[in-house]
């Protein structure tokens, strides 16, 4: 045997598969024999004709034998060695059919060959009588453009026919005949065509029988309710009907329209077609028929006959007429009195009468529920709409005294019908699902065809268990009594809870329909029905699929047609048959035979079936899984002496596994049947076949655990609270999900059984996760029932249905002990598919045996195997604890268990063995502490605290201390220590809390790692973590609930905190207290509106940066300390619109103003800039007014008083005493214009008459600065002098280096600060949603490197000091970018609106050279090797570059003054970062300050450019030989002539224009220069050698230079250049070159034109 063993299971055992045996048909006991001439090839697949067959090899090669009259040669017509078929070499053959007389093969491609008798074109070629060798047929989809051909799957041939299903699931067909499903009447279709009829549905498999073809139909998903019509728009019957009995009402809404039969075509189209007299009369309601044309239809007739004299005038309540009511079959009462004396009669006890009534019962039928469900029509689609009219129509007629019991009737029926209603569809939808009966079939089918593609509502279809729910079987309800007495219990039934309903939910989940054969089906039937073969409880042909209404439900996953017979074979393994029997090939003996009934196959169950010409043969479990083949058939009896009938009652064995070996598949034709056979190497052939077989029997058991147990369990009244039923509900869903699962598996293993049986495509390898999981899920459910007391509470209400059903109960528990408790039989039942784990496991491990220990099936049998294994004992571990809790639960009953009690919740450990007892506790209290795994309860004697585990921390204390056995145990608001008796106990619960805590933080404990094993290391629940908890005492938190990090019971990292009132924070913590960034809200109930606070916090309170916006609509944005504003912030109150906007900006001290600070009052048009104390304006300070006024000098409390100066518009100037805002009052000076001046005292506000008493002074014109008025001099003395301003903004940079006070500090601890600020702001902006922008995070990452000082300090490192300013200041995340930044932000609010007064210029000027000092005091603790101020970088010999002295043409190594930037100046290093960001507001003011003369300037430029440039030349008196000769316009050389403009010394005038376009007088200073060397070298270019400028040679040229280069701000340019070039540069060259512009300046001015 060890010698057989091989690793690949192809070849393992490979010739002992696939043999094939043949008999032939039509007698009981047979000697199969082996088809000779395949020796050594393994056939996958075979199919039968009526005299011939084929079979399909292992390499997809196909073999026919028999009769084979298409082919040519006269010995090749009647073969019995089987022989190749040549011309499918080299494709891969997946899959044969044989029709009774022509073939079928489809390639891996999906591409069709067809051969054999083609006589109906059932070969798909067109005017040829057969095709002899396979030809190719090509099936395009006419739909799509382009054209695309289809590929198939699967293909199944009739007599005359040929059905193909294709990958997408469609049917083509071609031949001849009704059985095609094709809309039209011309014979033979040679083209595959669609089966319209089921477009857009999912085929599962097709089956073709001599004339008549089955399909098998995935069901539709169910759609959401939709209102549905009430009349039937096929045949516009109601689809509602009610039916007077002589004791009851009968309400069907079964309505199933007739119109699916074929008629003559000169029959009229109106003519409903009623078939009521083909049935006979006692027959049982059966679905595939209109449920109208039964008895009580004619019984309906009749009484509309009697009573159509009633009134008519029925409405129903949507308001339309019900004209059509005579035929509805509702009963029309004549007068009020017949209704009364019909209602009395009415009575409860005939629901169930009318039941039994309807229903056909046949004792003799093995399973009840199963012949119940065989007369059960599909589901409602539980109309309300057409349901309430209907009631409301009744009410009206019977009289509003019954309409309120009516309803509650209704209502109960309503809920009956959303019992079994919510399936796929509506019965409507019904109407079209009959094949159009009259020819003239074109406008109906479009009718159709709208209806069904449309809406995608193929049929109606009940797929799961609700539908079993109708133990009265038929779907008619009879309405209890109505006045007599409408039952309690229904009432009851109707307010209860809608819950129940709820209960078996469709048990499809989509993902195991799509791995796994689906248990959702229909079976729709076409073709002819002479036999009943269709099964539509008539004879009729149908023309078009219809829905065999019966097997809706009965989850059929094979179906096979025979000559004239059709078998389907269910989940279940039962198999319904219908169709002819005169041989007995239907296994059953009922009648009538046109609708499925079970056959009564023996044997355990049937897993294959096979349907011949006239016989069935059933492929069937026997004792040791080994399969059974059984026949039902034609016998004929020659040699045994049986009786002519003994094989046709039920199926008889035919072949037992013994004789050939393992029976994988059967096929029957019509001559001969065939077997497929496996030798059973190394058993592994036996064990896939008891995995199958025990599958199957388990999905049989759990499937009537639901059906017999669950079901009516759930329908029980009283079950208890909701919640309990809630937990039913739960587990009942998980269970039949659960169930529908393993029907699947079933179904699927059946299926892989007749395949190349490779063990790694398995489901439950391939799929594992798929029954993990559901095995989980289910055992939450049951547990949690079990532990809530489930089992108990049921057996109460369910104590005479289980007793009446004992033997089943006992069956079904395969428990047979004398006098069970119910509960545990209960328990049984429940709990039972928990062993079907171990068998997974045991198989599996069985199957691995049969290869080498290296290969890798092996590796994955093994691995599956030990995951199931691990599974059980896992979810038998989940049991134990649920059945320890429920004990537990039962010792301690009482109010506060009962509180405690939760589904979810399971007992670890309880002291109430006295071992854990509370330190320091008293001597009479009782300390009891019971561990859950979600909680920590320590109950007393009436009251108990819970403290959830995921925060709770648990330690064990050192022995020293005294602390024997101590464990302390750390919740957020408690902290306590446990003493136990003994240390083992101690360790008990140590160990115990640890992994309790640890399993609750890391979720639900069902997360296991499958495979893992159950002994996973455990480690310590960790310090740090993240969980919810509600503070319950804590004064500051109480009620309040945090969401976050904690570590050993704090809040510690980031959280969120929500208190009752509303307020909420959410950021960081740092034990236990509000630290670090966060966002705060407080509502503020009066206004509706939030304060909401972003920004820094420490220790509980707000310190740091923020902002805060106010409910008010105010906003402050900067420092806080202790919960106050405190530090530079900037306060915006109001919006523009509103009363009083205004803008404070400036230091603030305890919530208050106080120190300097900016306030701009919008509305007065205002700005204040000065001294604050205790939110008022207090000490010196600035005012400036939108109307020019300017005031400097004291406040007091808001007002001007004591010393000031006043200046208007007109420069007039009052020096003096004030005592009030604009108010003169006591001595002073008021000075005009024209420098007159009048000393003495004055009283009164300016503008509006000011006494004086005083003298008028006259000064002598020949005064020296009679320019200026002596107070504009002194503008600034009053003010708050420029180092006082701002000292917050630059305190707090300091104090961010870790300085207590400018310059005192330890510099490398100021470094670390900057690298912390730059990494923690960093970190949290990845965290919010603005990311940065990649050029940001690159000059972060280059700031984080602390640049070094080593050695002397040379021009390199100034470099890079420079450098490193500007990238830091570039980013506001570094402490100098900030201060840059907010040195900006407060300039701007200074400066600009009403800011923007020329007067404040020197005060800007000197607040910016205030800036660059303490700046540069900053950098220079930085970089404490800068050298100060003014000192000169000795710069090495090689950095010199010989350059050309502008004044004299030689080259010189040495110019006259040092290069700027040589010397250390804080302009020089800090102008470049600050001056940009300055520059707007600055200019203006410089603008406004230089605005007159400016105006005088620009009018003499725009005068002078109007000449020529030879005219300017000789007017600006510039030398002749100076004159350019040429000049390049436009790159080509031209010459000057009289009339050429703008083109002489063009480079330098362009050169010159750049000046606007720098920003510090530095760069300023270098366009000049450059301007000079463009000047000098047009000028060299002209001379051709070298000369020496002097300045009269000099100056007029560059006058013209000045004058053409058209500067508008010239003179704001040569100020703001004056007032903030470096001082040392004055004497330079560059100083003397800027000298010679303000003379040009100047010069323009004054230039008088003659």
């Amino acid at each position: 045997m060890d010698s057989q063993e091989r690793s690949s299971e192809e070849a393992e055992g490979a010739k002992e598969r696939g043999l094939v045996y043949v008999w032939k048909a039509g007698s009981c006991s047979v000697t199969p024999e082996r088809l000779p001439g395949l020796s050594g090839k393994t056939v996958l697949q075979a199919a039968l004709g009526i005299h011939h067959g084929l079979l399909l090899t292992e390499g997809g090669a196909v073999y026919s034998f028999g009769k084979l009259p298409w082919r040519s040669g006269p010995e090749e017509s009647c073969v019995n060695t089987p022989i190749l078929e040549n011309t499918l070499l080299g494709h891969r053959i997946i899959t044969v059919a044989a029709g009774s007389f022509h073939n079928g093969a489809v390639t891996e491609s999906g591409v069709v060959y067809m051969w054999g008798d083609n006589s109906a074109g059932q070969c798909a070629v067109a005017n040829q009588p057969c095709v002899p060798e396979p030809q190719l047929v090509s099936i395009c989809d006419s739909e799509t453009s382009p054209l695309l051909s289809v590929r198939i799957l699967q293909l199944a041939c009739g007599e005359e026919h040929t059905l193909a299903l294709s990958l997408s699931r469609e049917i083509w067909a071609w031949g001849s005949g009704c059985q095609l499903g094709l809309i039209t009447t011309t014979f033979p279709v040679t083209k595959p065509q669609k089966v319209e009829h089921l477009a857009g549905r999912v085929v599962l498999q097709i089956a073709c029988g001599a004339y008549h073809s089955l399909a098998l139909v995935q069901c539709l998903p169910v759609q959401e309710m939709k209102p549905i019509p009430e009349r039937c728009n096929h045949c516009s019957q109601p689809l509602i009907t009610m039916t007077d009995k002589e004791d009851h009402v009968i309400i069907s809404d079964s309505h199933c329209c007739p119109l699916g039969v074929a008629l003559s075509a000169n029959q009229p189209e109106t003519h409903v077609f009623c078939p009521s007299s083909d049935t006979p009369e006692g027959k049982s309601v059966t679905a595939g028929q209109s449920e109208d044309c039964q008895k009580p239809l004619v019984e309906q007739h009749r009484l509309i006959g009697l009573e159509s004299d009633g009134p008519s005038g029925l409405t129903s309540s949507d308001g339309q007429e019900d004209s059509g009511i005579s035929s509805s079959g509702n009963t029309l009462f004549s007068d009020k009195k017949e209704v009364k004396e019909y209602l009395i009669g009415l009575s409860d006890h005939s629901l169930n009468e009318s039941l039994n009534k309807n229903i056909c019962t046949e004792p003799e039928q093995p399973s009840q529920e199963e012949q119940l469900g065989a007369c059960i029509p599909g589901p409602p689609g539980s109309s309300t709409s057409a349901l309430n009219s209907l009631v409301a129509s009744c009410a009206s007629a019977v009289g509003v005294r019954v309409a309120a019991t009516y309803e509650a009737g209704a209502l109960s029926l309503k809920k009956v019908m959303n019992f079994y209603g919510t399936s796929s569809s509506e019965p409507g939808s019904q109407s079209g699902s009959r094949s159009p009966g009259p020819e003239a079939l074109k406008d109906s089918r479009e009718e159709q065809v709208r209806l069904e593609s449309m809406q995608g509502k193929k049929s109606s279809s009940l797929v799961d268990i609700r539908e079993e729910e109708s133990e009265g079987g038929s779907r008619r309800l009879s309405l209890p009594g109505l006045l007599s007495q409408v039952s309690p219990r229904l009432l009851r039934k109707v307010g209860r809870a809608k819950m129940r309903t709820v209960a078996l939910t469709p048990t499809y989940s989509g993902e195991a329909d799509a791995l796994l054969p689906s248990l959702r089906t229909e079976v729709w039937s076409w073709g002819k029905g002479k036999e009943g073969q269709l099964g539509h409880g008539d004879v009729l042909p149908r023309l078009q699929p219809l829905c065999v209404k019966s097997l809706d439900g009965k989850e059929v996953i094979h179906l096979s047609a025979g000559g004239h017979h059709s078998l389907a074979l269910t989940a279940k393994s039962q198999v319904y048959s219908w169709g002819s029997n005169i041989s007995g090939q239907l296994g059953h003996l009922s009648s009538p035979t046109t609708v499925p009934r079970l056959s009564k196959v023996c044997g355990d169950g049937v897993w294959t079936t096979a349907a011949g010409l006239d016989y069935s043969l059933f492929l069937a479990d026997e004792k040791d899984f080994q399969p059974g083949l059984y026949y039902s058939g034609q016998e004929t009896s020659r040699e045994n002496n049986m009786n002519e009938n003994s094989c046709a009652k039920s199926p008889a064995l035919l072949l037992a596994c013994s004789k050939v070996g393992y029976i994988s598949n059967v096929i029957a034709g019509g001559d001969n049947c065939l077997a497929l056979v496996d030798k059973n190497v190394m058993g592994y052939i036996a064990s896939l076949h008891e995995l199958a077989a025990t599958e199957r029997r388990f999905y049989f058991k759990l499937s009537e655990i639901k059906s017999q147990v669950l079901r009516p369990l759930l329908g029980l009244d009283n079950l208890g609270n909701a919640n309990t039923i809630q937990l039913l509900q739960e587990m009942a869903s998980r269970f039949s999900k659960l169930c529908y699962l393993i029907g699947q598996h079933g179904a699927s293993l059946s299926s892989f059984l007749h395949g190349v049986k490779e063990a790694r495509s398995l489901a439950i390898l391939k799929h594992s996760s798929l029954f993990l999981d559901s095995y989980t899920e289910y055992c939450t459910s049951v547990t949690n029932f079990l532990v809530m007391g489930g089992f108990m509470l049921l057996a109460k209400p369910a104590i005479d249905f289980l007793s009446k059903n004992q033997e089943l109960l006992q069956k079904l528990s395969e428990k047979n002990e004398e006098n069970l408790q119910l509960v545990e039989v209960l328990n049984a039942l429940f709990f039972m598919p928990f062993g079907r784990l171990h068998n997974y496991a045991r198989t599996l491990l069985k199957l691995a045996t049969c290869f080498e220990v290296a290969s890798p099936e092996y590796q994955k049998l093994q691995d599956s195997s030990s995951c199931y294994e691990s599974l059980a004992v896992h979810l038998s571990r989940k049991i134990k604890e649920a059945e320890y809790t429920l004990g537990f639960w039962k010792t301690f009953p009482g109010k506060m268990t009962d509180s405690l009690r939760k589904p979810e919740r399971r007992l670890i450990c309880e002291s109430s063995n006295r071992g854990l007892s509370l330190q320091h506790a008293g001597r009479f209290s009782v300390n009891w502490f019971i561990l859950f795994n979600d909680a920590l309860v320590h109950a007393q004697f009436s009251t108990h605290h819970i403290f959830p585990l995921s925060t709770l921390w648990v330690e064990a204390l050192s022995e020293e201390a005294g602390n024997v056995n101590g464990l302390k145990i750390t919740t957020p608001e408690e902290q306590f220590v446990l003493v136990s008796s003994t240390p083992q106990e101690k360790t008990k619960w140590l160990r115990a809390i640890s992994q309790a805590v640890d399993q609750a933080l890391k979720g639900t404990s069902d997360m296991i790692l499958y495979g893992a094993g159950g002994n996973v290391p455990r480690q310590e629940p960790p310090i740090s973590r993240s969980a919810k908890y509600t503070f319950y005492k804590d004064p500051r938190f109480k009620d309040a609930v945090y969401d976050g990090r904690w570590l050993s019971g704090k809040p510690h990292g980031r959280g969120i905190l929500k208190w009752a009132d509303g307020r909420m924070y959410s950021g960081t913590f740092r034990t236990g207290l509000e630290d670090g960034y966060g966002e705060y809200r407080v509502p503020n109930k009066a206004l509706n509106k939030e304060d909401h606070y972003v920004g820094y916090w420490k220790e509980g309170k707000m310190c740091g940066h923020g902002v805060y916006s106010y409910a008010t609509g105010e906003v402050y944005e900067g420092c806080f300390q202790d919960n106050m504003r405190h530090g530079h912030g900037l306060l915006r109150s109001g919006k523009l619109t509103s009363s009083s906007p205004s803008m404070f900006i400036g230091q603030w001290i305890m919530d208050k103003k106080s120190g300097y600070g900016v306030f701009d009052d919008i509305t007065r048009g205002e700005k204040y800039m000065g001294m604050w104390q205790d939110d008022v304006c207090q000490g010196n300070g600035v005012v400036v007014t939108q109307f020019g006024l300017y005031y400097e000098g004291a406040f007091s409390t808001n007002k001007m008083m004591g010393t000031g100066i006043l200046l208007s518009e007109d420069d007039t100037v009052y020096e003096g005493e004030f005592s009030d805002n604009w108010t003169l009052s006591g001595k002073g000076t008021l000075t005009l214009p024209n420098g007159d001046y009048i000393e003495g005292l004055f009283s009164g506000e300016w503008g509006s008459g000011i006494k004086i008493t005083g003298t008028y002074f006259k000064p002598s014109l020949y005064e020296n600065e009679k320019d200026k008025p002596k107070a504009l001099r002194k503008l600034g003395i009053l003010a708050v002098s420029p180092d006082e301003k701002w000292r917050a903004v630059f305190e707090e940079c300091w104090n961010q280096l870790g300085c207590e006070s400018p310059g005192q500090g330890d510099r490398w601890k100021a470094w670390d600060n900057i690298a912390v600020a730059l990494t923690t702001n960093r970190r949290q902006h990845k965290d919010s949603l603005e990311l940065l922008s990649r050029s940001h995070t690159q000059t972060l990452e280059s700031l984080e490197f602390i640049p070094q000082h080593i050695g002397a300090f040379t021009l390199e490192k100034y470099e890079n000091i420079k450098k490193y300013l500007i990238k830091a200041c570039d980013t506001p995340l570094h402490p100098l970018g900030k201060l840059v930044e907010t040195l900006v932000a407060v300039y701007r609010m200074t400066y600009v609106g009403v800011g923007a007064n020329r007067r404040l210029l020197q005060e800007a000027v000197r607040e910016i050279k205030s800036y660059l000092k303490r700046i540069f005091q900053l950098v220079r603790f930085l970089f404490p090797d800068l050298p100060e101020e003014g000192s000169t970088i000795p710069f090495l010999a090689t950095e010199t570059k010989g350059r050309r002295s502008f004044c004299s043409g030689k080259s010189d190594s040495r110019s006259e003054s040092p290069e700027p930037g040589y010397v250390v100046t804080s302009f020089g290093l800090l102008l470049p970062v600050l001056l940009p960001r300055l520059y707007p507001p600055l200019f203006m003011l410089y603008a406004l300050d230089n605005e007159r003369e400016e105006d005088v300037y620009w009018e003499c430029v725009l005068r002078l450019n109007k000449q020529t440039d030879m005219a300017l030349l000789s007017f600006l008196g510039v030398q002749a030989k100076f004159w350019p000769g040429a000049v390049s316009i436009l790159g080509e050389s031209r010459k000057v002539s009289s009339n050429t403009k703008d083109a002489c010394f063009a480079s330098a005038v362009e050169c010159l224009q750049q000046i606007s376009t720098t920003f510090t007088p530095a760069d300023k200073l270098k366009v000049i220069q450059q301007t000079f060397e463009e000047i000098s070298q047009s000028v060299l270019e002209t001379l051709q050698e070298d000369f020496l400028w002097s300045m009269d040679d000099l100056f007029p040229v560059f006058l013209y230079v000045v004058l053409r280069a058209r500067i508008r701000n010239l003179g704001s340019e040569v100020h703001l250049i004056e007032d903030l070039m470096d001082p040392y540069l004055q004497h330079g060259e560059q100083g003397i070159m800027f000298t010679t512009l303000k003379a040009c300046y100047y010069q323009i001015q004054h230039e008088k034109l003659t």
